[in-house]
């Protein structure tokens, strides 16, 4: 019997000996500006984007890339009441990507995604709710746009100019 549970566990021991694990990857094989990138936000000022960023992008140790994303708004009223309150308002946001290297001194990718929602104003005063719902709603478009671009980013030749 004795023999028979030590020949097991030899077996079990040398059949897994080969074990890779899955969750073992680099992040920076996703994101290849992980750690090599200053960052610069303008236009729209949004408050969550500069929490957000370092989360997607680290905290850079060697700067080779400079990433400057422009953040342009419009709203737009798209129901109107007759006592002329904006029952309906559209945002659309419109962030500009460019990717510039340090070491080849260039623009090395350009690229415009545009986030849009609506929000329906429950009141024409000051109402928690409403601003409350508002800075979830950018907070997604943030998260969404900045996951979008990052997803595109392996795709991208770092080595080359446009």
């Amino acid at each position: 019997m004795n023999r028979v549970f030590l020949v097991l566990i030899f077996l079990i021991v040398s059949s897994c000996n080969s074990i890779e694990f899955v969750y073992q990857e680099n992040k920076t094989d996703t994101n290849p500006l992980y750690g090599k990138t200053k960052i610069e936000t303008s236009g729209t000022d949004i408050t969550f984007i500069k929490s957000y960023i370092p989360t997607l992008f680290g905290k850079t140790n060697n700067e080779v890339f400079n990433l400057l994303i422009e953040i342009k708004e419009k709203k737009t009223k798209r129901s109107v009441e007759t006592n002329q309150a904006t029952s309906n308002l559209n945002y659309e946001l419109k962030f500009i990507y460019t990717l510039k290297s340090d070491e080849l001194n260039c623009i090395i990718y350009t690229k415009e995604i545009l986030s849009n929602f609506s929000i329906i104003p429950k009141s024409s005063g000051y109402n928690f709710g409403t601003d409350s719902s508002l800075e979830k709603k950018y907070e997604l478009a943030v998260t969404e746009n900045l996951n979008q671009f990052v997803s595109l980013l392996p795709n991208i030749v770092l080595d080359n100019c446009l």
